[in-house]
């Protein structure tokens, strides 16, 4: 909305800055991190008074012994302030003249308002479970699958949507509409896997950034036909909203810190997990690194996976492989504080970005 500002270049020389999608990445920053900052407090003590908070799931993954009912005043759903930063400021800075930044956006407040429902239930209705698993399932898909077909009505996305990208080569390695279904599979499955992680204060939060961080870099490059050549990855002119997109998601999450930090004066709930874990599945997606979000979102990964080895041996065995699922709480009941956990998983996080973008060379 603010680039309209470009059109008066001629008549007051600064609104040439409008036309630099660096300054609108700074600017779409800086105004979700400031929005989430300034009515955080607000934010919280609005959602005590409403006395938001989400009855506690357990479904077979826990031990009753290790039940932590420490945090069960805090309150939930500060996602929808988050998300809602977040949109706010990609509406602002982001150019909305193709496909690509109108499915991010679009996309990103879908997975937030069937967050939103989810704990609704949670909180309202006093319902451990919120939404059934299998209805929350088919709205991420129906998500999906609305988003990539909003991103096909731009012709060169289109063609790149069925090219799938491997690290470390330099060609497409398979073309063909079975990358549909694997996109589809990326941006549903970082949906839920951002879910899991959001487990600790600030933890999923932390993550976030050096995700959006990772693939606004992407989304630069690949919007600059020098370095796309020069770097051997798709060039596509107007990926650079995604950066804009990835820079408004990495403000937000930083702000949300303020707030979210050990002890949490809130948590976002799947009102804000959802969407966080879907944006960046679909940053993934428009950037053609899906297969690169296996490192990118490393601890993401590790979290979802050590709940699917958690419910399958407990279900085949009836034994649990660790102490407690996801992973993270294993680490606590070992003896780990908060802090050393979300530290700790922030520096593999950060380590895993940097592996990310020295692929960019090593192609």
């Amino acid at each position: 909305m603010l680039t309209f500002l470009a059109f008066f270049r001629d008549s007051f020389g600064p609104f040439r800055l409008f036309d630099y999608v660096t300054f609108r990445a700074g600017g779409a920053a800086l105004t979700s991190f400031l929005i989430v900052v300034l009515l955080g407090g607000w934010t919280a003590r609005t959602l005590r008074r409403l006395n938001a908070q989400a009855a506690e799931r357990l479904a077979g993954l826990v031990d009753p012994q290790f039940i932590d009912k420490e945090k069960s005043k805090t309150p939930c759903m500060g996602g929808v302030l988050l998300i809602g930063a977040i949109l706010l400021a990609s509406l602002l800075w982001m150019q909305l003249n193709s496909p690509i930044p109108c499915a991010l956006i679009l996309a990103t407040a879908a997975f937030a308002g069937l967050g939103f429902i989810d704990d609704f239930f949670k909180v309202f209705y006093k319902r451990r479970d919120g939404l059934s698993a299998k209805m929350k399932f088919a709205g991420q898909i129906l998500i999906a699958i609305a988003a990539l077909y909003l991103l096909g009505r731009d012709p060169v996305m289109r063609e790149y949507l069925r090219q799938l990208m491997v690290p470390f080569f330099k060609q497409p390695v398979y073309q063909g509409w079975w990358c549909l279904p694997l996109s589809v599979i990326v941006v549903v499955g970082a949906s839920n896997a951002v879910n899991l992680t959001d487990g600790k204060d600030g933890l999923a939060t932390g993550c976030t950034i050096f995700c959006a961080l990772t693939y606004a870099v992407f989304a630069y490059l690949m919007s600059h036909k020098i370095f796309a050549g020069y770097l051997n990855i798709p060039f596509l002119p107007g990926a650079e909203e995604a950066m804009v997109f990835g820079s408004a998601l990495c403000g937000g999450c930083i702000g949300f810190l303020w707030h979210n930090c050990h002890p949490a004066a809130m948590f976002m709930g799947d009102t804000g997990s959802l969407a966080l874990g879907g944006a960046v599945g679909l940053l993934a997606t428009v950037t053609r690194q899906e297969i690169l979000l296996l490192l990118v979102g490393g601890i993401y990964v590790m979290e979802a996976v050590s709940v699917i080895l958690q419910v399958g041996s407990f279900k085949l065995t009836g034994k649990r492989i660790f102490l407690c699922a996801p992973i993270h709480h294993h680490f606590e009941r070992k003896g780990w504080t908060e802090t050393q956990i979300v530290v700790r998983f922030w520096i593999i996080a950060g380590v895993c970005a940097l592996l990310a973008l020295a692929s960019l060379k090593l192609r």
